[in-house]
């Protein structure tokens, strides 16, 4: 079986995982990670099959880590997963832990870090769509869901975030405090030199809207 079928039946079979998936981490965030992290890949000279692989398979344990309110980390999860489904497929033993790798360490919020190139590649890919337009419109749909707050804006979210706790699946949780908790320094957490680039542009257009965010709830402009 070649790269390109195995690509296609890993794609089909991650698919399954979605269905019924809230907005913010549906299919077509796995889409936008696939196309970013190629994008990046490719710049940095990573091994494209395991690269691909992983993106398509780093968000399957999301769907009910969401419904179960953050209890488990869907990246541990999803790794776990991966692994039984990849035993399908020609992969050889190396592959399949530089695939359960980066999908263990592509999440923000656990202690696993990005140690092979692959991984770093789908680390930045998958904070690179936190941010920007597409990034702030996700943030907006997480807080607006059965997950977050529902409120559209606290006025806690600068107080709060000093604190440096995490907010999320709590009744604090808005677009603009998962901005200001994880969001507003992704751009240094970044780790590859064409992640950083493409970081910089989307971390701009992502300040910019939440100044001018505060500045319209007070009432400013």
């Amino acid at each position: 079986m070649g790269k390109k079928e195995i690509i296609k039946k890993i794609e089909i079979e991650a698919k399954k995982f979605f269905v019924g998936a809230s907005g913010c981490h549906d299919w077509t965030h796995v889409e936008r990670v696939r196309v970013l992290a190629m994008r990046i890949g490719k710049k940095e000279k990573a091994d494209l099959f395991v690269l691909e692989t992983a993106a398509l398979l780093h968000d399957i344990g999301r769907k009910e880590e969401l419904k179960a309110q953050g209890s488990f980390c869907h990246a541990e999860r999803g790794a776990e997963i991966a692994k039984v489904i990849l035993k399908k497929y020609e992969f050889n033993q190396e592959q399949i832990d530089n695939i359960f790798h980066c999908i263990q360490s592509h999440r923000y919020r656990n202690s696993y870090v990005p140690t092979t190139l692959e991984a770093k590649v789908l680390f930045d890919a998958d904070k690179l769509d936190s941010t920007g337009a597409v990034g702030i419109g996700r943030l907006f749909l997480f807080a607006g869901s059965s997950h977050g707050s529902g409120r559209l804006h606290s006025g806690n979210e600068k107080k709060l975030a000093k604190t440096k706790k995490d907010y999320s699946f709590t009744v604090e949780d808005t677009a603009a405090m998962e901005y200001y908790t994880k969001i507003k320094n992704i751009e240094k957490r970044v780790l590859t030199k064409s992640g950083k680039k493409v970081a910089h542009e989307r971390q701009k257009f992502a300040a910019d809207f939440f100044r001018r965010l505060e500045k319209e709830v007070e009432g400013i402009i």
